[in-house]
């Protein structure tokens, strides 16, 4: 029991010795107070780094210290997972100090903060566009950066986010019965996301849409909607000639096509 409480003790006394060593104090200079934030970056003590690196800065300005502090304190908010800002520190660090080396890497994790925080497909998607966004830029300021590939492949992975978005608001449409507002989102993601995984699909769906409509139609737009379900299907063989999803354009193409059989002119002689 004594031995467990002197290991306790002990145990106490090395982290306050660790602690002390990282405490910025009244009279440390410049150097110090960024050497000591720096250990407690380095122990992944990141919500104490941020306070550290604040420190440093408001004592610094101006310098070389603390250039590399708005560094890490970007660094130290990220890896906080404090995002949004982490995001504007990365701002801040790219405005600030545009010739320095960072500059590029800073751009790139502005974006990638707000990829961290772009949400499930469902949900509200204003940090979605802004990562996109951000990476885009980025690629056209930085086309020879080592981040370039990454961020265009953050890129089509957002885009896929937003273009399953729209492709489940499609179905829901379907579900309910609301054929042209069906077809109008499936068509938007043919327009919008055409390279989308959900681009194939939605195309398909589209046909199916807009034959559904018109079966259920008042007879005066039945042709005009038999012949949209027509022109995506020929949209669809343009695009998609090997489509997994064939098969279902080929059935409501099928179905279109004997709609419109009925709007037929009489052969002449009958």
């Amino acid at each position: 029991m004594q031995k467990t409480y002197l290991m306790i003790v002990l145990a106490g006394l090395i982290a306050a010795g660790c602690a002390s060593k990282s405490t910025i104090r009244p009279g440390d200079t410049l150097e110090e107070a960024f050497q000591k934030s720096m250990m407690l970056y380095e122990d992944e003590r990141y919500s104490d780094a941020t306070q550290a690196f604040e420190t440093v800065l408001s004592i610094g300005r101006g310098t070389q210290t603390a250039r590399d502090a708005q560094y890490y304190l970007a660094e130290s908010y990220y890896n906080s997972r404090q995002y949004l800002i982490a995001a504007t520190e990365y701002n801040r660090y790219a405005t600030n100090y545009p010739r320095s080396e960072r500059r590029n890497e800073a751009e790139y994790k502005e974006a990638l903060s707000y990829y961290e925080m772009s949400p499930r497909y469902n949900l509200d998607q204003t940090e979605t566009y802004r990562a996109i966004e951000l990476f885009q830029l980025f690629v056209q300021r930085n086309p020879n950066s080592e981040y370039v590939e990454q961020a265009r492949n953050n890129i089509d992975e957002l885009r896929n986010k937003l273009a399953k978005k729209k492709y489940r608001a499609a179905e829901l449409y379907l579900r309910i019965k609301n054929y042209e507002a069906s077809a109008i989102y499936f068509g938007m993601i043919i327009e919008q996301y055409p390279e989308s995984r959900w681009a194939e699909q939605a195309l398909a769906n589209q046909i199916r849409a807009y034959v559904d409509l018109a079966d259920n139609s008042i007879i005066a737009r039945q042709e005009e909607r038999y012949e949209k379900a027509v022109d995506s299907y020929h949209k669809y063989l343009q695009i998609f000639p090997r489509g997994e999803h064939r098969n279902v354009a080929e059935e409501y193409y099928s179905r279109a096509m004997d709609g419109l059989s009925e709007f037929s002119e009489p052969t002449a002689g009958l």
